[in-house]
């Protein structure tokens, strides 16, 4: 499947003309409830709820620098979502739409991130025929904090974030799905998370796309290290702390760190944060970098692998500075060890978010994930 990218030259001018009043028209905002999930996995919730509650499509934005008390009530405990319908996307009769429906992509975001944020990426999932639900992980976004430093990202068991999603797509994104295939979508800390609910929840997806996974995060130190010292970090009660040498989010934008990404897209991101308060995740706390290490080390277990029955497709950026390539490497092959069905495609000149990379990148990038949905026995490659 083929169609036009955004332009780069004109791009906010295209996201605010085209496709944020096309996605508008076809999203319905909710607050999922993970708590009877959470309970079932043994996982004592960290705040009660009980429901989902769906919001008005259109929602208002909050001022910066604060974040309302109707917002903080709504989350009580619960996850932010934002879901689009294909059928409504296709009401709407834009240009190079396939109108035909293919099923749903659950998308699962990087860390720091924030739904809208995909929403370019939305856009052409949209035009291609399915569906999407953006569940924002705890800790970001609207969804629940469970810390008080808006700028910060804790998390106290990784399998929370596995448990949650699981639930969210068996119940939301099945539903959108409408008995047709349910595929994910998952980047960076996503992508963790996604390939650790490939192997607990084997049956839930019919594919998968892992794009920079976090499989192991770049710690700028021996994995072994950062674990010891994090560990007795956190056994010292600095859990909730901020890594050293992090900081909070700051309003500048240093494009010295996206010299090969689309500077468009960049300026586009960097917007939203400003924007909306509750964008502004910025650094990690000492206990998120204990959690990430441990999915490291439950996701490489070869037994784990060889539970995985989803067909998957997993990028990787060889210009990385977020995420490890070898331990994807790794993961690629044991998958295959244990007998599932696991592609590699390597964008040797990428940085870590192969999607806010310029459009030589991500149109083939694109093609092949859409082409890997319709068809999964497709050949490895690089770029």
């Amino acid at each position: 499947m083929e169609f036009s990218l955004i332009d780069e030259s004109n791009y906010q001018a295209e996201m605010e003309g085209t496709v944020l009043p096309a996605l508008a028209r076809c999203r319905q905002e909710g607050w999922f409830d993970p708590t009877k999930a959470e309970r079932d996995a043994g996982l004592e919730p960290l705040t009660d709820g009980g429901f989902v509650v769906e919001l008005d499509s259109t929602t208002q934005p909050i001022a910066q620098g604060t974040v309302s008390s109707t917002l903080a009530d709504e989350r009580n405990g619960k996850l932010h979502y934002l879901a689009y319908d294909a059928g409504k996307f296709d009401e709407i009769r834009e240009q190079g739409a396939t109108a035909s429906f293919r099923g749903c992509i659950v998308i699962s975001h990087g860390f720091t991130e924030f739904a809208e944020k995909y929403d370019e990426l939305v856009w052409y999932f949209l035009l291609a025929g399915y569906s999407v639900c953006v569940l924002e992980h705890r800790g970001h976004g609207k969804s629940e904090r469970n810390v008080d430093n808006p700028s910060m990202v804790w998390i106290d068991d990784w399998q929370r974030y596995v448990v949650d999603l699981a639930a969210f797509a068996s119940s939301v994104g099945q539903q959108y799905a409408g008995g047709m295939p349910l595929n994910l979508f998952c980047h960076s800390m996503g992508g963790g998370i996604g390939a650790a609910l490939l192997e607990r929840y084997p049956s839930l997806f019919d594919k998968a796309v892992l794009s920079a996974p976090m499989i192991a995060p770049q710690t700028g130190m021996p994995l072994w290290l950062t674990r010891g010292l994090v560990g007795a970090l956190c056994a010292l009660g600095m859990g909730r702390q901020r890594v050293f040498g992090q900081k909070d989010f700051d309003g500048v934008l240093d494009l010295s760190s996206y010299q090969y990404s689309s500077e468009a897209r960049e300026r586009w991101y960097h917007k939203l944060r400003c924007e909306h308060p509750e964008y502004q995740t910025y650094c990690a706390t000492f206990s998120w970098v204990r959690e990430a290490l441990r999915l490291n080390r439950a996701i490489l277990q070869p037994e784990a692998c060889a539970e995985i029955e989803t067909p998957l497709l997993l990028f990787q950026a060889g210009r990385d500075v977020w995420v490890l390539n070898k331990p994807q490497n790794t993961f690629v092959q044991r998958v295959k060890d244990g007998g599932g069905e696991a592609q590699l495609v390597r964008f040797a000149e990428s940085q870590h978010e192969i999607f806010s990379m310029p459009n030589a990148t991500y149109q083939p990038y694109l093609e092949r994930i859409l082409n890997f949905y319709d068809d999964p026995m497709i050949a490895s490659a690089s770029y």
